[in-house]
């Protein structure tokens, strides 16, 4: 009897397990999207310092491969830097696939999705981005007229960010006050008190090199 409890308790979580499983957005519907990378030269992106008050580098870290049309950040590390799409967006689905380049030893990767930022950078939403870590939601962000930092990081019960060589897809919904995001399958994150109405999307570049594909955007009503 004890047994077939057990057994009965082991299919319920693996039910829950699958229950919690969702397809993205892109994949449920690849109608009405916006390719962010449509234009070869980049010309649409703006690289922004982080912080504003920084000086940029004077070498872009950002490329497009010619072969795979893929976005890659360099990392050169010759400057902490966003790379910001120039069109402002209200209610919307921003889809992001990413892989870190592998290094020897015990690296500490780190990159960042954003949404809903100011121009400067200066408001920022960000989906955190490591190797096997990440998948929450942070940011300068306006708290009853002010900016403070939020920092989601404890809503993490699950970790389902993918090692570094292997491919992540992340997909922020910014709908109202709400911003969601879902990692390879699953939401991890929510922020519920959003006061920032629109914003920019960006990519973030901190001395990794890390390689982005499929940069989607559908505006939602």
């Amino acid at each position: 009897m004890r047994r077939f409890v057990g057994v009965v308790l082991l299919a319920g979580l693996w039910a829950g397990c699958a229950w919690a499983q969702s397809p993205g957005a892109l994949d449920s519907d690849a109608r009405g999207w916006i390719d962010l990378l449509s234009d070869k030269s980049l010309r649409g992106w703006t690289r922004v310092a982080v912080p504003p008050s920084a000086k940029l580098g004077e070498e872009s870290q950002w490329k497009l491969n010619a072969a795979s049309g893929n976005l890659i950040c360099n990392g050169d590390k010759t400057g902490h830097e966003m790379l910001r799409y120039d069109r402002e967006f209200a209610n919307f689905i921003f889809h992001a696939e990413f892989r870190f380049t592998k290094l020897e030893g015990d690296a500490k990767y780190n990159s960042g999705i954003y949404a809903r930022n100011n121009a400067d950078g200066s408001i920022w939403h960000q989906a955190q981005v490591g190797s096997s870590s990440g998948g929450f939601i942070f940011g300068n962000t306006m708290v009853s007229g002010s900016v403070q930092r939020v920092n989601l990081r404890d809503q993490v019960k699950e970790n389902r960010v993918r090692p570094a060589g292997e491919w992540n897809s992340f997909e922020i919904r910014a709908e109202g006050r709400k911003i969601t995001l879902w990692v390879n399958g699953a939401v991890t994150s929510e922020f519920d008190q959003c006061e920032v109405p629109r914003g920019y999307v960006a990519l973030e570049a901190e001395g990794f090199r890390i390689e982005f594909r499929n940069l989607k955007l559908k505006e939602l009503p």
